[in-house]
């Protein structure tokens, strides 16, 4: 079945018919034997990989999205984000909570004035 996973880049469908198991035959295997769980999140740096790699072969080709993607994604520190700057013009009252615990308030708000 590993092998299979490996082949079908972690398809657990495509693996199972390979190899000639049921689905609930692997799930159960993962919830029951570890070592099996382990090579099987293994697995995922394998589809991961192959992926990366087909990325690359499309960047070495000239494909612009391909290149933007990667940027977007692995250049981050250099600058490549995208960001919106919204501008907020007039008087406005908002309140927003982050779900931290800490929720932002205006600054008429934070002195009484809600």
């Amino acid at each position: 079945m590993l092998e299979a996973l490996e082949k079908s880049l972690g398809v657990v469908t495509t693996a199972c018919k390979q190899a000639q198991i049921s689905r609930d035959t692997h799930y159960r295997w993962l919830k029951e034997d570890k070592d099996y769980r382990v090579k099987c999140k293994d697995m995922e740096n394998v589809a991961l990989d192959f992926a990366e790699s087909q990325l690359h072969k499309q960047i070495m080709k000239g494909n612009p999205l391909s290149t933007i993607f990667f940027l977007k994604c692995k250049g981050k520190k250099r600058g490549y984000i995208e960001q919106q700057d919204i501008k907020v013009t007039g008087n406005m009252t908002f309140r927003a909570d982050f779900g931290e615990g800490n929720p932002i308030h205006t600054a008429s708000e934070s002195e009484g004035n809600s």
